[in-house]
């Protein structure tokens, strides 16, 4: 019996265990034992003490006044060790390791071990991981715990062989780049212990707990338990707050799955949060290394370390909080280093699991809108988490969290087949995958009705007739949508009342009724609201100006007759001016999907010739959930901007895009003042990001591949008006419907 104990009460305890379970066999101390002297049939068996906090409100869990008195329940010091084991022997528990025999474990040094490391040394690493993994069992899978991982990832072959490989391609000396390695290593290595994650749990459970009630899909949550214990996770979940972390913790820890590594930005790593955070298995990063191949490295192989040992993995694929409510586009490094591990590891998998986390209301929304809005970003600190915590003292509302389905990144990468896309085609099943699992909330469509309003307050009577046939779209299309009951009588009331307390409403109480506003600078807190359930609606939004070209007699300008092959050209082309805002999948799934649209407006649509007296009534049958508008106009506002200031620059003139983006902001306020903008949420930095890296893949920013740089910039423009042309004629269907229902309603 290998005892892996600090005290001589641990060692009585284990002896005393062993007389039951194993009798004859002696115990020895780890680090004791003369290993090198075994026979290779002698079976080591790791055993150590487990010990339990004390049962409180039903629940073993370390509290905040065990932390204050500077005691550790899951690690009692030597003197108050006998009077637990006397008076409560329900704390302490003796776990026994997976045994193995000094043959099996020599082999496995030479194998996995540098030459020349110390096999008693490896053995010791061995049983404490082995022991570990028993104490699981006793604890809860919830704390799955790396500890000694220095150690084991420094001392491997392969780490040895990448650093020497490194340090030739660099000119260092091997042992140079090891240290150097090993040493950035533990800047971001998490321990993740027991404790301190009970106190992190304890002290930053108040940003989140009295702000949202939390709601789950039980559901997908039951499978990934079942997946959890064959293996690991990686969680990517959609980023909208700073508590999104907190949030998706709660919801594991309380359904007994093992603490996620959560690899998150060094600009949280401040005193005090990052030295708890870091002891509860927070991996603090830098935002950029691409610059740095030895901190590459040393990430590398820890992610190769935590996929090879099946911890679960957590990280924000946008690589920051979305400051516009949609998903941002995903960055590609760690998801790199993930796919490397998994190639390189046989048979080495994990399971990807899309995340999609909505609020009702968030506090952040603001401070977001003005920073896209060209505002400074404040830098967090002490300060800015005080400020923070009182800000969430206010119910929000509920938390929604939404699992997409999760799948195999070997079988997705051998999917994806060879070439440059492959990591992309990932990724995007992984965006797509969010975006399927987000609600719609009561929130989203109260945005979407009013952003869509002319120059005027409605009455929730009016609002409820507008959300009327979105709602039966909803359904019909099986989304996942809100409470019904939100969205009409005293339930939109309420959702509009909070919408107005947040200051994202003005209303007016002076008439017979009630009337409902968007506040005065408050569109694009309205529209990140509202951006949340974008995505969809764009399919449907496509189909709609696809079908306004045939009816305009856009479509089959060649004589052919021949509509539906032009209308799917055109549909084509209105994705490709988007392909930076949302995320499609291939030509194919894409166009079955537009099918699919097509099939809710008019089912006969697949045997009648689509002539453009077919389209326009079409279009006019659904003049009430027509939503191409109210979905796409600001962005092809944006891209309005953008394209006027790039003609208006020359072709002459350098371009840069910061400075590009900053007169466009300045641009794009005078046209919203001048009503050429039709969406004052469109004045974003982020939206005319966007429209800049349309502009540059379409080689419009420097006259590198094409021929005539002018034309093209003006060829853009065009196009883009003729959208906008489009979007105006929708929003003059929708106001014929409009007009009689919304006097119905007055009548």
């Amino acid at each position: 019996m290998l005892a892996e104990v600090r005290t001589a009460c641990e060692l009585r305890a284990v002896s005393e265990w062993a007389e039951v379970q194993h009798p004859g066999a002696p115990v020895r101390s780890v680090r004791e034992a003369d290993l090198d002297s075994l026979a290779d049939d002698t079976l080591l068996i790791p055993a150590r003490v487990a010990w339990l906090p004390p049962v409180r409100k039903g629940e073993r869990r370390v509290t905040m006044a065990d932390v204050l008195v500077l005691s550790n329940p899951r690690r009692p010091v030597a003197l108050t060790q006998p009077v637990i084991k006397r008076r409560r022997p329900d704390r302490l528990r003796v776990v026994q390791g997976e045994p193995a025999t000094i043959a099996d474990l020599r082999q496995r040094h030479a194998q996995n071990l540098a030459e020349g490391e110390s096999f008693s040394a490896y053995v010791t690493v061995q049983a404490a991981l082995s022991a570990e993994r028993a104490e699981r069992q006793i604890v809860g899978d919830r704390y799955k715990v790396p500890r000694l991982v220095a150690e084991q990832i420094g001392t491997s072959a392969r780490f040895q062989a990448g650093a020497a490989k490194l340090a030739a391609e660099l000119g260092r000396p091997a042992a140079v780049v090891v240290q150097e390695a090993t040493d950035k290593m533990s800047t971001f290595v998490a321990t993740q212990s027991r404790l301190m994650d009970d106190v992190f749990s304890s002290i930053f459970s108040n940003l989140h707990d009295r702000t949202w009630t939390v709601s789950v899909d039980l559901g997908t949550l039951n499978r990934l338990r079942e997946l959890n214990k064959s293996t690991g996770l990686i969680f990517l979940p959609s980023h909208r707050s700073y508590v999104d972390p907190l949030v998706l913790s709660e919801v594991l820890r309380s359904h007994d799955f093992p603490p996620n590594l959560v690899l998150g930005g060094n600009n949280l790593a401040f005193w005090p949060v990052g030295p708890i955070a870091r002891r509860a298995g927070m991996i603090f990063i830098r935002r950029k290394f691409g610059a740095d191949p030895v901190y590459k490295f040393a990430m590398r192989s820890y992610l190769s370390f935590i996929v090879e040992k099946r911890f679960n993995l957590e990280w924000y694929i946008e690589g920051g909080r979305s400051r516009t409510g949609k998903l941002r586009k995903p960055m590609l490094g760690l998801l790199a280093y993930v796919v490397d591990a998994v190639e390189q590891l046989d048979d080495a998998d994990v399971m990807i699991v899309p995340t999609s986390i909505v609020y009702d209301q968030l506090h952040e929304i603001g401070a977001m809108a003005k920073e896209s809005a060209g505002g400074t970003k404040k830098p967090e600190g002490v300060g800015w988490l005080l400020k923070y915590a009182k800000a969430q003292r206010q119910y929000l509302g509920e938390a929604r969290v939404r699992f997409g389905e999760p799948f195999s990144l070997r079988q997705a990468l051998a999917d994806a087949g060879e070439g440059p896309a492959k990591l992309d085609k990932v990724a995007f099943a992984v965006m797509d995958e969010i975006n399927a699992a987000t609600p719609i909330s009561a929130t989203s469509l109260a945005g979407f009705a009013l952003l869509g309003a002319r120059d005027r307050a409605y009455t929730a009577a009016e609002i409820e007739t507008i959300l009327a046939p979105l709602l039966d779209y909803i359904d019909r299309r099986d989304l996942p949508g809100p409470d019904p009951d939100l969205c009409r009588g005293i339930g939109l009331r309420r959702t509009l009342g909070v919408l107005h307390d947040a200051g994202v409403l003005t209303r007016f109480d002076g008439g017979p009724e009630t009337v409902w506003s968007i506040a005065p600078d408050s569109h694009a807190v309205a529209a990140y609201y509202r951006n949340g359930a974008l995505h969809h609606f764009v399919d449907r939004a496509i189909v709609e100006l696809g079908l306004l070209a045939a009816a305009g007699g856009a479509l089959a300008e060649d004589g052919s007759g021949e509509l539906l092959p032009s209308a799917q050209h055109e549909a084509l082309r209105i994705r490709d001016l988007l392909k930076f805002e949302f995320f499609f999948p291939a030509k194919e799934v894409f166009l079955h999907r537009l099918g699919a649209e097509l099939d809710l407006m008019s089912p006969e649509w697949r045997t009648v010739n689509p002539d453009q007296a077919w389209t326009d009534r079409i279009l006019r049958e659904h003049g009430g959930s027509l939503v191409a508008r109210r979905t796409l106009q600001p962005f092809f506002d944006a891209q309005l901007v953008v394209a006027e200031s790039l003609v208006a620059a020359g072709t002459d003139t350098p371009i840069d895009k910061d400075t590009t983006l900053d007169e466009c902001l300045g641009l794009g306020m005078q046209l919203a003042l001048q009503s050429v903008v039709k969406s004052r949420d469109s004045v974003s930095r982020e939206l005319y990001d966007a429209a800049y890296q349309l502009a540059d893949n379409r080689h419009l920013i420097t006259s590198d591949g094409i021929e005539d740089l002018a034309a093209g910039r003006q060829a853009w423009l065009d196009e883009v008006n003729v959208m906008r042309d489009r979007l105006t004629r929708i929003a003059a269907i929708e106001a014929e419907h409009f007009g009689e229902a919304l006097r119905g309603v007055a009548r």
